[in-house]
């Protein structure tokens, strides 16, 4: 395979803090507020407003069709809002898109990569993309630590589920992005893969990566996600960490009906806040 040769781009250092006179404050690495999406006369979203920090897992959850899509594309630039701002590392996505894309890095519910390609050369050819150039030790060592060193001659097309979320994993970080945005990214995985997948979302966290997650799963997202914000009808219905949301939530009629075990879950709170209809 041919060198990547690519020059990365040169940016500006932002600076984590803010320092006013004695005060400090810590900018969030995503600050979305007041966003508003329609398509037509449909309003997909409607003044979505959040936040995530350094080294939090910050879960967006809601059912289908209740805004995430929108919101993440928002985010990740694709689409235009009709009003709202959104930050990534302090960069206007609207007004600075080259370098709130550069600051961002993310991972799709299915990812297809070039499937004739070994693992090592996707990577490679990846890096490139970025402006960086790996050698196979670099390669090898980033492979070790999702443990697929022995996989690095393989194709992609030869790896299990599992294995292709790690590479794709791997690839959405490897420039080192402030913000990390994943999107169900354990669907279909087995128990297995997906504790191994969790642990390495929670070794992000630890190095200061501010972490986007989507999912389906409550129990993913009460078992890893710092703080959450359910979405629905494309509203921000409720905000807090796992268990505050449990706590505040507890004695609503709706989500007691939806315990099945007595003792109130996520997913209790979650279906009572939304609702039992099933979204299409």
């Amino acid at each position: 395979m041919d060198k990547i040769t690519a020059k990365a781009l040169p940016l500006p250092v932002l600076p984590i803090t803010l320092a006013c006179m004695n005060h400090v404050s810590v900018l969030p690495v995503l600050q979305v507020e007041s966003l508003n999406v329609s398509y037509g006369h449909f309003q997909a979203v409607r003044n979505v407003s959040f936040d995530v920090q350094a080294g939090e897992i910050f879960g967006l959850l809601g059912p289908n069709g209740a805004g995430k899509t929108s919101t993440l594309s928002a985010v990740e630039g694709l689409l235009k809002p009709q009003s709202g701002t959104i930050r990534v590392a302090g960069y206007s996505i609207l007004e600075q898109p080259m370098h709130a894309r550069a600051s961002m890095g993310v991972q799709l519910q299915a990812t297809s990569f070039q499937p004739e390609l070994n693992v090592t050369e996707i990577i490679q050819l990846y890096a490139g993309i970025y402006g960086l150039r790996l050698s196979k030790d670099q390669v090898g060592a980033a492979l070790s630590d999702i443990q697929l060193q022995d996989a690095a001659s393989k194709r992609y097309g030869q790896l299990s589920g599992g294995q292709q979320q790690r590479v794709s994993l791997v690839i959405a970080t490897i420039h080192n992005p402030r913000l990390v945005l994943l999107d169900e990214p354990t669907t279909g995985l087995d128990p297995q893969s997906r504790r191994q997948l969790w642990e390495r979302i929670e070794t992000m966290r630890e190095k200061g990566h501010g972490i986007l997650l989507t999912t389906h799963s409550m129990e993913e997202a009460e078992s890893i996600c710092d703080r959450i914000a359910i979405i629905d009808h494309g509203q921000v219905v409720a905000t807090g960490t796992p268990q505050a949301l449990i706590d505040s939530n507890r004695d609503r009629p709706e989500v007691i009906r939806a315990s099945r075990k007595g003792k109130i879950t996520l997913e209790d709170v979650f279906i009572g806040l939304t609702g039992y209809a099933v979204r299409s």
